[in-house]
């Protein structure tokens, strides 16, 4: 059996690190703090290149590369609406890549894996903080099922091989992300972005008032994706548990707060107002990090810090364009 605790030496400077998916928010955060530790052999591949859907090819990939640790972002990714509209590309997709990389991982010996699930896997009404015991304790979110089913998959495989065979196989749960590299696109994205472009809009236009969805009640969990990467590192030389665990902040803001310290950020100084005729969502989504924390790990970028990093991304990336929309990483 695999001590679950077991602090390792240093990962090797000069070992050679598989990041699938590393064109997307996570998993280029993984290869931005690989470089900055000083890995001279990151391996990556975009989608055209290797298709991780493809048994064969992924095959073929680690006869060939024969990576020693190996870090699974990749995954088709979206919002409520493409998850609701295309169920079937999301369970498909996400199951086989994390199959066919999990399973190949360890017929070719690599020496450690860590793959990321979603906070999605959680049931719909699990209790808050959420613990990693809460796992198909209840029903899922319908809008993300299938997504969430084929990250569940995952999470269960990594874990039968590191109990029956022994592979230290690892898996980590985020929380909501944000950050460098995520998806601005009005429609597609995520609160922190969807929020932070239309209060820069709307600073532009000299737009008197702001209407955001809801009574700002609800109660939600960040962290900047660059503290995730940091927290998966962590793990990949310090623990070795079969269970997954759950890499989070902690720390919970309310939408209204989120709202208001956005415009700070952004320097919106108009009227902010919330419609309460508009669905607030769950009411508080916060995951239970006791276990990292109590291996030595906390995340380093406050709330602020992190929302003024993001946004000198987006005007940056604004600049050339760019809404960063990528179904597939």
């Amino acid at each position: 059996m695999v001590t679950q605790y077991q602090p390792m030496k240093s990962l090797s400077r000069s070992a050679k690190v598989f990041v699938s998916g590393h064109r997307g928010m996570v998993g280029s955060a993984m290869v931005r703090l690989l470089e900055q530790k000083g890995f001279n052999h990151i391996i990556t591949r975009s989608h055209q290149e290797l298709d991780l859907t493809r048994q064969d090819r992924v095959e073929d990939f680690f006869a060939k590369e024969r990576p020693d640790f190996v870090f699974v972002a990749a995954g088709r990714v979206g919002g409520i609406i493409a998850n609701r509209n295309s169920p079937t590309e999301f369970l498909y997709d996400n199951l086989m890549i994390a199959s066919n990389v999990i399973h190949t991982a360890a017929n070719s010996n690599v020496e450690k894996l860590l793959f990321l699930g979603s906070s999605c896997i959680f049931p719909k009404f699990a209790e808050q903080p959420i613990k990693e015991s809460s796992i198909l304790s209840g029903s899922l979110e319908p809008t993300n099922e299938g997504y969430a089913i084929a990250k569940i998959t995952g999470i269960k495989l990594a874990e039968y091989y590191n109990r029956q065979y022994g592979k230290r196989f690892i898996s980590a749960m985020p929380p909501n992300l944000y950050g460098m590299g995520d998806n601005f696109h009005l429609e597609n994205s995520h609160v922190i972005p969807g929020l932070m472009r239309r209060l820069h809009d709307a600073k532009i236009a000299n737009q008197p008032v702001f209407t955001a969805w809801g009574t700002g009640a609800p109660l939600r969990e960040f962290m900047l994706v660059d503290d995730l990467a940091d927290g998966c590192f962590f793990l990949l030389e310090n623990y070795e548990g079969a269970e997954f665990i759950n890499v989070g902040s902690g720390e919970e803001v309310s939408i209204k707060s989120l709202v208001h310290l956005l415009a700070d950020v952004v320097g919106y100084s108009g009227k902010i107002e919330f419609d309460s005729s508009k669905p607030d969502g769950t009411p508080r989504k916060l995951m239970d990090s006791t276990k990292i924390h109590s291996l030595g790990w906390k995340h380093k970028t406050s709330l602020k810090e992190g929302l003024r990093s993001t946004y000198q991304w987006y005007l940056k990336t604004q600049s050339l364009g760019s809404d960063r929309i990528s179904p597939r990483v």
